[in-house]
C-alpha cells in the first residue's frame, strides 16, 4: 500500500507521462486507492499546483486529470522551437461549432445546417482528433453519427461541453 506522499508523486508522475488526460477511475484502477481518497489528493494537488509559482498545472476535466503548463507561460513557449499549429479555417471552425452544439449529429445533418458538402472537412477534423465517430444513427443507411473529441476539449481550453458558450437562437 502506497503512503499519502507516495500517491501525490505517483499521481504527478502517471499525469506527467500520459500528457493527456487520465480519467479519475483509471487512477484509482492503478494506484489502488479509493476514488474519494485519491480525488481529495488530486484536489490537492491542483491547489498546490495553483498556489505556487510553477510552469504546470493540474486541471480537472469530464470525471478525468490533466497536467499541462499554465497559460501565463505561453509568450514564453513560443519562443522556443515552434509547435506545430493547428490552423482551422473559417469552414472547420463552423463544422466544428455545428457538432459541438448538435451532437451526435451525422454528415447530412451538418451537411443540412451549412448548405455547403462537408466531406473533407469532417476527414479533417477526424485526422486532428478534434471530432470522432460515436457510434451509427439508428434510421435507414445508418450515417456514422460524429460528436466532439477529449481533444476538442483541451484544445479550446474546455473542461468539460457544459462550458460552451450559450448560443442566443435567431
Amino acid at each position: 500500500m502506497l503512503m499519502y506522499d507516495e500517491i501525490k508523486a505517483a499521481v504527478e508522475a502517471i499525469l506527467f507521462v500520459r500528457s493527456e488526460q487520465v480519467d479519475l477511475e483509471e487512477l484509482v484502477e492503478v494506484l489502488g486507492v479509493p476514488g474519494l481518497e485519491l480525488k481529495a489528493i488530486l484536489d490537492e494537488l491542483i491547489l498546490e499546483y495553483n498556489s505556487e509559482k510553477r510552469g504546470i498545472q493540474i486541471l480537472a476535466l469530464d470525471n478525468g486529470y490533466l497536467m499541462c503548463t499554465k497559460q501565463e507561460y505561453s509568450d514564453i513557449l513560443c519562443k522556443m522551437e515552434k509547435p506545430l499549429r493547428r490552423r482551422l479555417s473559417a469552414a472547420a471552425l463552423e463544422t466544428l461549432a455545428i457538432i459541438a452544439y448538435q451532437q451526435p449529429v451525422t454528415r447530412a445533418e451538418i451537411e443540412k445546417i451549412r448548405g455547403v458538402k462537408s466531406d473533407k472537412i469532417i476527414n479533417n477534423l477526424l485526422e486532428k482528433g478534434l471530432i470522432e465517430e460515436a457510434g451509427r444513427k439508428a434510421v435507414p443507411g445508418k450515417p456514422i453519427l460524429y460528436v466532439t473529441s477529449k481533444e476538442f476539449l483541451q484544445v479550446f481550453g474546455l473542461s468539460s461541453l457544459s462550458d460552451l458558450p450559450v448560443i442566443e437562437e435567431v
